[in-house]
C-alpha cells in the first residue's frame, strides 16, 4: 500500500514549487531513465518522487508546462504525460494511464519504495514482474487461510500484501506454491518458493485462487 512520505532533502526547494495532485500519494524513489520532449530531443533523468498520477523529475531541460513528455524509466518502463510545472533542476509531470496500468504502477512503486528492505538474493537472480491477476491466498500449515495481494513475483519468490505477519521461516502455501517467509516489510511479507520455477507463466498459473 502506498503511503505518504515527506519530500526528500535534496528536493526541498522543488516541493514548494510544484502543484500537488491530491488523488494519488507519492513515494520517494530513486530511478534513472531517459525522457523525450515534444521536439523529440532526449535527455537523461532521475525520478525522486512518483505516484500513479504524477512524478517529480530531475532533468537538464525542463520543457514548458503542458508540453507532452515520454519517459523510459528503469523498473517502470514507458511513462507518458505532460509537464505540469518547472522546478529547480527539473519538472513535474502528470502520468496518463488506464486504471489497470495505474494499479500495476502502484505495485511497482510500492516495491521500489521498499526495495532496500526487500533486498533479497532472488531480486538480483530473477526479474521481478507484476502479475496480471494480483489476488491470491496464503494458507498456513495449521489451515488458516488469508486473502492477499501480490506486489510482484519472480521465478523464485514473491512480495505480497498480507494482513498478518507469519514468523520468519514459516512455511506457507501461496496459491498452489509451497514457500517460506523470508522477510517482513511495512504492509506484508516476502516469500521464497520451495523450488525455483522455470517459467513465470507457470508461477502466475499456480498463484491463482482455486
Amino acid at each position: 500500500m502506498l503511503t505518504d512520505n515527506p519530500a526528500p532533502q535534496r528536493s526541498a526547494r522543488a516541493s514548494r514549487n510544484y502543484v500537488q495532485l491530491p488523488r494519488f500519494q507519492r513515494v520517494k524513489i530513486s530511478v534513472l531513465g531517459r525522457y523525450m520532449l515534444a521536439d523529440r530531443r532526449e535527455f537523461p533523468c532521475q525520478v525522486l518522487e512518483m505516484s500513479p498520477g504524477d512524478a517529480v523529475v530531475i532533468a537538464p531541460v525542463a520543457g514548458n508546462p503542458g508540453e507532452k513528455v515520454i519517459a523510459y524509466l528503469d523498473h517502470i518502463g514507458r511513462v507518458e504525460g505532460a509537464i505540469i510545472d518547472s522546478i529547480d533542476g527539473g519538472f513535474t509531470m502528470d502520468v496518463a494511464a488506464s486504471p489497470r496500468k495505474r494499479d500495476k504502477m502502484a505495485a511497482q512503486l510500492t516495491w521500489l519504495a521498499n526495495k532496500d528492505i526487500l533486498n533479497l538474493p532472488e531480486d538480483r537472480r530473477h526479474e521481478r514482474v507484476v502479475p496480471d491477476n494480483r489476488h491470491s491466498t496464503v494458507v498456513l500449515d495449521d489451515g488458516r487461510r488469508y486473502n492477499c495481494k501480490i506486489i510482484d513475483i519472480s521465478l523464485s519468490g514473491a512480495a505480497i500484501e498480507l494482513a498478518v505477519r507469519p514468523a520468519m521461516g514459516t512455511p506457507v502455501t501461496l496459491g498452489r506454491m509451497r514457500a517460506r517467509v523470508v522477510r517482513h516489510f511495512q504492509d506484508g511479507v516476502a516469500v521464497e518458493f520451495a523450488s525455483a520455477q522455470e517459467m513465470l507463466t507457470v508461477v502466475q498459473q499456480n498463484l491463482r485462487i482455486n
